[in-house]
């Protein structure tokens, strides 16, 4: 076993987070555009089109278990969760391109290829995308040290989410020449390749070293007894799920929000770009807050405060987009702290597992993990596209005032009211800064053992 490391060096951490920025480029995509591009360039209705969304997310949901039971029980001389990363990162790239293509095809026939290639690329990014969290538990078994990372995880991530939301409109335009379906597929093709280059990058930079006890027998029915009965990470996972339906509902809506509300349908892209830019400027704030506060009580506040700030942005009139753009601004710098601490909680949880039952299974609990927040996003596009569908909603059309009323609900007060909602389940997780540090000594004590 490799001696574990309380510090990661500067160029670990950014090579690890590379992986992030590559993970965006494909997930922001989804996440902002392809309703969008499904509805307005595709021509699938909007009902449809969230319904694709919805049936993919449970598939995809269903094969993140089997991901990190599988890359759990992986053993190579990458280590676990590294290997994914190197041969996963060409079929991503290759699958994000086709989901951004329109062969012309019927109804039936565009409703059918968009399900198929969405399903194949969801399943692609957990393949790649799992592992690649998993492994950020396993470089380091220091909470803090984490809270570090993923902040440079992040602040490379929301980097990728920058490009995405600031450029991709642009970028599709000029590679379109006025055809917006090759425009998209032609930008797409440009952040596959980058992604190839980040998450290769990403897989020579890092390296694994927290493993699990060497007299760990394999038993699934253990591994999954210990994590259903594991109470942080069950309050974890439920925030997760409530947390992601808030931003695929509002990611989803926003295009929709300038196009039809303000009028102003470029403008999308530079209130994405001001609001990453918020995100990015208040991540580093993460680490210290936690030093200060504790993970929980930073969480608790991030929640409350950004909750507020975007339920009232339902407020401003179409001529008031200075405020629509501060309490936007105010919402992502007081949210932004508490991305980096959900994934450094999931690992700690992970810690508590292991201190608890002296078993770990690192890639199991971060992919269940991540299938309850892709729960949540499946199920907030399916309702902002089943929404916009019982509102009336008609896709290049002037919009009737319920329709209206439905897209300004979706961007601030559901969502608002949702990650409001976080802080109360945040209140009964236990593992505070006394037994994080408890379990790291206890757990460096067995590992030491095992040298």
């Amino acid at each position: 076993m490799d001696k574990i490391v309380t510090k990661l060096s500067v160029r670990e951490k950014i090579g690890y987070s590379l992986g992030d920025t590559a993970s965006h480029f494909v997930w922001d995509m989804v996440g902002f555009w392809l309703l969008f591009f499904y509805t307005d360039v595709y021509g699938i209705s909007a009902a449809a089109a969230g319904t694709i969304m919805l049936v993919a997310r449970f598939w995809d949901m269903a094969i993140d278990p089997v991901i990190g039971i599988v890359s759990d029980r992986t053993n190579t001389r990458w280590g676990k969760f590294r290997p994914y990363i190197l041969f996963g990162a060409v079929p991503y790239a290759i699958l994000a391109i086709l989901t951004f293509t329109t062969p012309n095809f019927g109804e039936v026939g565009k409703i059918v290829y968009a399900g198929a290639t969405y399903v194949l690329l969801m399943t692609a990014y957990a393949a790649i995308n799992l592992p690649y969290s998993a492994l950020g538990a396993v470089m380091t078994d220091d909470t803090y040290e984490r809270a570090g990372l993923n902040t440079y995880r992040f602040i490379a991530g929301f980097t990728g989410q920058f490009i995405v939301t600031g450029l991709a409109l642009t970028l599709a335009e000029y590679f379109g020449g006025g055809d917006k379906a090759q425009g998209f597929q032609y930008t797409v093709f440009l952040f596959a390749g980058l992604s190839l280059i980040f998450f290769f990058i990403t897989f020579k930079a890092t390296k694994e070293r927290v493993q699990p006890p060497k007299a760990q027998k394999d038993s699934l029915w253990e591994d999954v007894t210990n994590l259903f009965t594991n109470k942080a990470w069950i309050i974890l996972a439920l925030v997760g799920i409530i947390s992601f339906i808030m931003f695929a509902m509002q990611n989803a809506a926003i295009a929709y929000y300038f196009k039809y509300y303000l009028g102003r349908e470029n403008n999308v892209q530079l209130f994405n770009v001001i609001g990453t830019v918020a995100l990015i400027v208040a991540l580093p704030l993460s680490k210290p807050l936690a030093k200060r506060f504790g993970n929980k009580n930073v969480f608790i506040g991030s929640s409350l405060i950004s909750g507020l700030f975007f339920m009232l942005i339902y407020i401003p009139g179409v001529n008031n987009l200075t405020a629509i753009y501060v309490f936007n601004i105010i919402a992502k710098m007081a949210y932004a702290p508490a991305v980096p601490l959900l994934w450094t909680m999931i690992a700690d949880s992970a810690d508590y597992g292991e201190w608890t039952s002296g078993r770990r299974s690192t890639g199991l609990y971060f992919s269940a993990a991540v299938f309850a927040q892709k729960a949540g996003w499946g199920i907030g596009a399916a309702i902002a596209g089943w929404i916009l569908g019982m509102t009336g909603f008609v896709a290049n059309m002037v919009q009737n005032d319920t329709a209206i009323t439905g897209i300004k609900l979706l961007v601030s007060v559901i969502p608002g009211i949702l990650y409001m909602s976080c802080a109360i389940f945040m209140i009964f997780y236990k593992i505070d800064a006394k037994t994080t540090t408890l379990m790291k000594r206890e757990l460096d004590a067995r590992r030491a053992k095992e040298l």
